[in-house]
C-alpha cells in the first residue's frame, strides 16, 4: 500500500508498504477513506517531536470503514464507517478512568499514530484499543464533516470544556489556524458574552469575519488594549492559546484578567518562560495540554444536529499519491489554504 513516511529529519517520502495486520485482540484495521494533514506533522517533519520514529508513516487525522477487528472489539464492526481518534488510550487505567486519556499508561499511550506507531496518511491503518479509538459515525454525516473529530475538533472541545466559560464571559482565543476555528466553535456552544480573537494573518481574519461575523477580531499589536476596553474587568475572563509562539504565549497572561483562567492549547517549538515576578498579584490560573480526546461520540452527535460544522475549513482536496503537493502548499500557506483533506 501507499504510505506517507517520515524517513529522518527534513525529509518525508510516499512509499510502498506491506499492508498493517492486527497484532493485538483489541485491534482494528481501517481502511482510509479521507485524511488530513496537521501543523503536528510539520512539526515531525521539522525535528520539533523528538519522540516521533523515523519510519513510522505519519498522519493522525482521518476516517474509514472498518475492514477487520480483532476478537475482544464490540464497538464497531467491519463496514462500519469510523472517525479515528489522535490518542491511544486503554480506557481501564488510572488516567482513562479519570477522562485524562492522553496520560493513558499504555506504552504507546497518548499521541501515537503517526508519531511512534504507523498513522493514517495512507490505504490502511491499524487502530489499537479500538473500542477506545473509534467512533462510528452516523448515516447523514459525512466524511468531510467528521473529518476533524478526532484531532482538532477534539481538541477545541476539550479546550472549551476544561476552560470554565460561563454566560457572562469574555473569551479570547489566540489563534484563528484550524486548531483556533475548532475551538471557536466549541466555544461558541457555551454562549459566553463576547468571544474576540486575535489573528494577525489577513486570509484567517477575513475567513473568520466571513463565517463568523458575530465574533470580534483583533491583530496582535492592538490585542492589550481592544481586549480590555471590550472586558468588564480589564480583561478576559478566559484566554485560550492555540498560536503557540513566544510572543502569543506573553500576550495570553498579560489579556488575561486577575484570577482568569489561561487555557495553552498550543504546540511550542521551545520551552516558554513564566515571569512570575510580573504576573504577581494576577492569580491566573493555567491549564495546558495535550487534548484529552474522549468526547468523540458527543461532538459527531452535534454535527448531526447541525450545531458544529467544520467543512469551511477544508479548502483544497487531493488524492494521496498527490501528498507531496498537498504538504507544499499547506507548509508554505499557499493559495489560501487551511485544511487539506487527502483521498484514500
Amino acid at each position: 500500500m501507499l504510505a506517507y513516511t517520515y524517513l529522518e529529519q527534513g525529509q518525508f517520502a510516499l512509499c510502498e508498504k506491506p499492508k498493517p495486520q492486527l497484532k493485538d485482540s483489541r485491534d482494528a484495521l481501517v481502511r482510509v477513506t479521507l485524511g488530513s494533514i496537521c501543523t503536528s506533522d510539520l512539526h515531525i517533519k521539522h525535528g520539533s517531536v523528538p519522540r516521533a520514529v523515523p519510519g513510522i508513516t505519519v498522519g493522525h487525522e482521518m476516517v474509514g470503514i472498518v475492514e477487520e477487528v480483532g476478537p475482544d472489539v464490540v464497538s464497531v464492526k467491519p463496514g462500519d464507517r469510523v472517525t479515528v481518534n489522535v490518542e491511544t488510550f486503554c480506557g481501564d487505567c488510572f488516567f482513562c478512568r479519570h477522562g485524562y486519556v492522553n496520560n493513558c499508561e499504555d506504552p504507546n499511550g497518548g499521541w501515537a499514530l503517526g508519531c511512534r506507531i504507523d498513522g493514517g496518511q495512507a490505504e490502511y491503518v491499524r487502530v489499537p484499543y479500538a473500542d477506545q479509538g473509534l467512533n462510528r459515525i452516523p448515516d447523514k454525516v459525512t466524511d468531510e464533516q467528521a473529518l476533524f473529530v478526532g484531532d482538532i475538533l477534539a481538541t477545541g472541545f476539550w479546550a472549551a470544556r476544561i476552560s470554565e466559560i460561563k454566560p457572562e464571559d469574555t473569551v479570547l482565543i489566540i489563534g484563528a489556524g484550524p486548531t483556533g476555528i475548532c475551538t471557536l466553535l466549541c466555544v461558541m456552544l457555551k454562549h459566553p458574552r463576547r468571544i474576540i480573537v486575535c489573528e494577525k494573518s489577513e486570509e484567517r481574519i477575513r475567513f473568520v469575519q466571513e463565517h463568523y461575523p458575530e465574533v470580534l477580531v483583533v491583530e496582535p499589536e492592538n490585542c492589550l488594549s481592544f481586549v480590555s476596553q471590550q472586558s468588564n474587568h480589564g480583561g478576559a475572563d478566559v484566554v485560550i492559546e492555540v498560536a503557540g509562539s513566544d510572543d502569543s504565549f506573553t500576550l495570553a497572561w498579560k489579556c488575561a484578567r486577575p484570577n482568569a483562567i489561561v487555557t495553552v492549547v498550543a504546540l511550542y517549538d521551545r520551552p516558554q518562560v513564566l515571569p512570575l515576578p510580573d504576573m504577581y498579584g494576577k492569580n491566573l490560573t493555567f491549564k495546558t495540554g495535550g487534548v484529552d480526546g474522549c468526547d468523540c461520540a458527543e461532538i459527531l452527535n452535534l454535527i448531526a444536529e447541525g450545531k458544529i460544522d467544520t467543512t469551511p475549513l477544508i479548502t483544497h482536496r487531493f488524492p494521496l499519491r498527490e501528498i507531496e503537493e498537498a504538504y507544499r502548499i499547506l507548509e508554505n500557506r499557499q493559495d489560501g489554504v487551511i485544511k487539506v483533506a487527502i483521498k484514500g
